[in-house]
């Protein structure tokens, strides 16, 4: 569940496909993600899942999978 909205958020954000982008989908390199992209994704997945992402778990996520993971650790609301 966690890992389709954040496909979602990320194809919203990159303008890509969701069905392009899965769990080893690297940010940087395979969807040219920018730090401000990431801001925005970030920000989307605290809103999203009701979760406070500090900034060194922001630039640990490296992967899609990353996210997914980041979330279930910090608890996320999946409602």
């Amino acid at each position: 569940m966690e890992l389709d909205i954040i496909r979602k958020i990320v194809a919203q954000i990159t303008n890509i496909d969701p069905d392009a982008i899965n769990e080893d989908t690297v940010l940087y390199e395979d969807l040219g993600v920018d730090s401000l992209d990431l801001f925005q994704i970030v920000m989307a997945i605290e809103e999203q899942f009701e979760i406070e992402v500090s900034e060194e778990d922001a630039q640990s996520i490296v992967t899609v999978g990353d996210a997914v993971k980041m979330i279930s650790r910090l608890g996320g609301n999946t409602d």
